[in-house]
């Protein structure tokens, strides 16, 4: 700092509260704004991040659900949000499991906070253990600079325990209106695309040119791909911004894009996994005493 400031919220933050009316009452939200950037972290549920925005203006898709603390099925409750982490015991539909797997819904413990010139970052440990069965510990750092226009979230999963486990991970990264919006282009280097179903294959001139909402209630649309480089973009010619996720491709080799075009849902999901859904699902595997680590980086920029 200079002599012309005498207290570094001037330029920066970090804030932790608790909501404590309504359907919010008793989630716990650590806020962070970097005088470019500002965005939740949902210490209530693994430190995924509910909304972002760059120099005020918001990035992400919020469903009208919104921020809960409610126990309720996915449907009522899935807030969307700029990240929402899907795993380790299941992501997607599958049978006998809840949709997108049980740890998003898992409480972060935060172990560290740092707010200077440097740094802005927030370390947290989610806990995903099982009587007799598995002992998992995700430990997420989510890390931005004063001033900049990037945020970094940085995963390194540990099995704890004694015995071989099996897990998968999806970052469910969503963007909204007005990031999202009719003429938003999608740009991509990919290798593969695979629509999930005939629908998603009808529609398939309109997955990286978007078109506005409809009425309708029109179906969700998925395509599975793999990317010869781990980013991708979306940029809106209305509000000049471009949205930047680049993600680790080794760790995460698979990719899936979820389009939903009717109104009052009107969300692009981009995200990064280690395997794709459906029929094509797949678990990982972790030896006792071994991680692995899983990155993602966000940016915003004006052009």
């Amino acid at each position: 700092m200079d002599g012309k400031i005498s207290n570094f919220a001037q330029r920066a933050y970090i804030r932790r509260y608790t909501f404590s009316e309504g359907k919010e009452a008793g989630l716990k939200i650590t806020e962070i704004d970097n005088g470019v950037l500002r965005f939740l972290l949902n210490e209530s549920k693994a430190l995924d991040m509910p909304q972002l925005w760059h120099r005020g203006e918001n990035i992400s898709f919020i469903s009208k659900n919104g921020l809960s603390a409610l126990s309720a099925p996915f449907g009522r409750r899935f807030e969307g949000g700029m990240l929402y982490t899907c795993g380790l015991d299941s992501v997607g539909e599958r049978a006998g499991y809840e949709l997108h797997g049980t740890l998003h819904n898992l409480p972060a413990k935060i172990v560290s906070t740092v707010c200077n010139e440097q740094e802005i970052s927030v370390t947290a440990e989610i806990e995903d253990t099982e009587m007799f069965k598995k002992n998992l510990l995700l430990r997420r750092t989510v890390k931005t600079q004063a001033g900049s226009s990037r945020v970094f979230v940085e995963d390194t999963l540990f099995n704890r325990g004694f015995r071989t486990e099996n897990y998968c991970l999806l970052y469910h990264v969503n963007l909204g209106y007005p990031m999202l919006d009719e003429n938003s282009r999608l740009t991509a280097e990919e290798e593969t695309v695979v629509p999930r179903n005939d629908w998603a294959l009808k529609r398939m001139e309109d997955r990286l040119i978007f078109t506005g909402a409809v009425d309708d209630n029109e179906e969700e649309r998925c395509y599975f791909i793999r990317h010869k480089t781990p980013c991708v973009k979306l940029r809106n010619p209305n509000t000049r911004k471009e949205f930047c996720l680049r993600y680790s491709q080794k760790s995460l080799p698979c990719f899936v894009q979820w389009c939903s075009g009717s109104s009052g849902d009107y969300a692009l999901g981009l995200e990064p996994a280690t395997t794709f859904l459906d029929d094509k699902f797949c678990m990982q595997t972790l030896e006792a005493g071994q991680s692995q680590t899983f990155r993602l980086c966000f940016e915003i920029t004006e052009k």
